[in-house]
């Protein structure tokens, strides 16, 4: 047994651990060789248009731009296609736009992934571990 569970916290224990084994929440992929990538959260999943989207992927996409530092994706509501990405970009060079990278993302990006909104921000906030706090920029949207 890894764990017995959260500290008495029995209804987070019984969702954590339905059937006995303790499920983390992670989403990974294994390669032809059989090597174990973890791809994100499953909770930091959206859906657009019937598509999974994982943020992860387009946060790693982003900060290969030249400039970007940080970047967080979160699922936003929208109208027609339930949700889309809104993306919270730091750059170390002030001349990058959003149009830029909304471009870049258009170019190499399957367009389900592309981020709607982009959002150029001096910082992203942290929690206290120094981890970005997702639920604090979904809080601000």
């Amino acid at each position: 047994m890894t764990t017995p569970g959260y500290w008495r916290d029995p209804e987070a224990t019984a969702k954590a651990m339905p059937d006995g084994w303790f499920r983390t929440g992670d989403l990974l992929r294994r390669d032809a060789e059989g090597y174990f990538f973890v791809m994100d959260r499953i909770k930091n999943m959206y859906i657009s248009g019937g598509e999974n989207v994982y943020p992860a992927e387009i946060e790693r996409f982003l900060l290969t731009f030249p400039g970007v530092s940080e970047v967080a994706v979160i699922g936003v509501p929208d109208e027609r296609w339930g949700e889309v990405g809104k993306a919270f970009i730091v750059t170390k060079d002030l001349e990058i736009s959003c149009e830029a990278l909304q471009a870049y993302c258009c170019v190499n990006l399957a367009r389900f992934k592309v981020p709607k909104y982009l959002e150029l921000v001096p910082e992203l906030p942290k929690n206290d571990t120094g981890k970005i706090n997702k639920k604090a920029l979904k809080a601000s949207v």
